[in-house]
């Protein structure tokens, strides 16, 4: 009898050092996606809250209905991890749930500007970017009137800068970076007859550290690459990965990205991201898709980022609400 009381008082000890503290500062972090409730193909925002109130856009692409959205709120800052039309933005949606998850309603041009631009001015938040992003972001932002001094931020990979509280550092990612002439005025996109596009630096990831603690690693859209290991896990140590799935032809699919979690990073839990896939029906995940074929071979949990709905995260990385 005695033995069995040491070992349930030990079993319980341990739950309870495991358990998330619900008193603890958590992380809440807000998917913008294309439709409520929903992980659709061209879905890429994401807005991440510190604990001290410091809210950051990542990548608003085209889902974002630019800075009169009524979710976006305050913004602080925006990450651009590369200035291709789904992540820089060069349509949006006319209103709320435009079209269907499959096929959502893109038909708003924001070209030349760029929805990430016209948020940057919009809401007077700095745009921080790596390569040479920096160079023609900030020639954009002044011939529009806003003062690139103060709306875009460089920050190349090893390098960091502060948002508030939170820690903003580049990273690398394998990928391609040019911008589409779309984005350029006609006389200089008359340069790049025969498909040919202007190169901007390399695209980037970034590593965001929290005040609570949590650290996370947002891939941008990569391949495998040996960083992953050194800097992401070695380094920064990130505990939760915004991941991208999508697959051929343009980045890691669903195997690709589970060896990346599962042997380079390591983290606590996994946000999947970039499908290119209607991956929810209903907010409940389609049993065939490229998400759910990841979610099975992570060796961590994977949570499906549907759109408005906010998890929560604690410093070590585990969704504490919302997953």
């Amino acid at each position: 009898m005695t033995k069995l009381l040491i070992a349930s008082a030990a079993l319980a000890l341990a739950a309870c050092a495991t358990a998330p503290d619900p008193q603890s500062p958590k992380v809440k972090i807000t998917p913008l996606g294309s439709h409520d409730g929903e992980f659709c193909p061209l879905d890429r925002a994401i807005v991440f809250e510190d604990p001290d109130g410091t809210r950051i856009l990542y990548d608003a692409g085209r889902t974002v209905r630019g800075p009169n959205d009524p979710r976006l709120g305050k913004v602080d800052a925006i990450l651009l991890s590369h200035v291709h039309g789904d992540h820089l933005g060069d349509l949006i949606q006319p209103s709320a749930n435009a079209g269907t998850c499959p096929k959502p309603d893109f038909s708003v041009n924001v070209t030349p500007n760029s929805n990430m631009v016209n948020i940057s001015l919009g809401k007077q938040a700095p745009m921080i970017v790596g390569g040479e992003m920096g160079s023609f972001l900030s020639a954009k932002v002044s011939s529009l009137g806003g003062d690139p001094a103060k709306l875009v931020r460089l920050v190349r990979y090893g390098a960091q800068t502060m948002v508030g509280k939170v820690m903003v550092a580049g990273v690398p990612a394998v990928h391609s970076n040019g911008l589409p002439p779309a984005f350029l005025p006609p006389e200089q996109a008359k340069l790049y007859a025969g498909g040919l596009t202007a190169y901007v630096g390399e695209p980037g990831g970034f590593v965001l550290r929290f005040s609570n603690g949590l650290t996370v690693y947002l891939s941008g859209d990569t391949g495998i690459t040996a960083e992953q290991d050194l800097v992401v896990r070695g380094h920064y140590k990130a505990n939760l990965v915004v991941m991208n799935i999508g697959g051929y032809p343009f980045t890691t699919g669903p195997d690709e990205a589970a060896y990346v979690v599962n042997q380079l990073v390591r983290p606590a839990a996994v946000i999947a991201s970039h499908a290119n896939e209607p991956a929810t029906v209903n907010g409940q995940l389609s049993p065939t898709s490229r998400t759910a074929a990841f979610q099975k071979a992570a060796k961590m949990p994977v949570h499906v980022p549907l759109s408005g709905k906010t998890m929560e995260f604690d410093g070590s990385g585990r969704c504490t609400a919302g997953c």
